[in-house]
């Protein structure tokens, strides 16, 4: 009981703990790929606008997973993100646009015009 309580006021433990497991997969990364994890990271962090935890999370151990197997594989970091890096960025934030605040917003938008053209105007 005290741990659904405590979870709502500082968020969820599951999350905490995955947050911790990400930071340590970043952590055994060669230089030039943590660079890039890291780049990625504030800028989705910024861009993505993701309010939820478990999207979040999800999203970033996806991004773990992939720099992960480029830099066992030797793959150069071009060849991951390629020539436009904000291109690369924007296109993995879409594949997680569940948990981004916006849809919210759109969704409240549909609601009201709907609404209004429902009652006639």
């Amino acid at each position: 009981m005290a741990q659904g309580w405590l979870e709502k006021v500082t968020g969820s433990f599951d999350d905490k703990k995955r947050w911790r497991v990400y930071k340590a997969r970043k952590e055994q990364l060669p230089g030039s790929y943590r660079t890039t994890i890291d780049a990625l990271e504030r800028y989705f962090t910024y861009a993505a606008a993701i309010v939820k935890g478990d999207v979040l999370m999800q999203m970033l151990e996806d991004l773990a997973d992939l720099i992960e197997g480029a830099a066992a594989d030797g793959t150069p970091i071009r060849d991951v993100v390629g020539e436009d890096p904000v291109e690369f960025a924007e296109t993995f934030i879409r594949n997680y646009s569940d948990g981004q605040w916006i849809n919210k917003e759109r969704q409240r938008l549909t609601e009201a015009i709907n609404q209004a053209a429902a009652d006639g105007a």
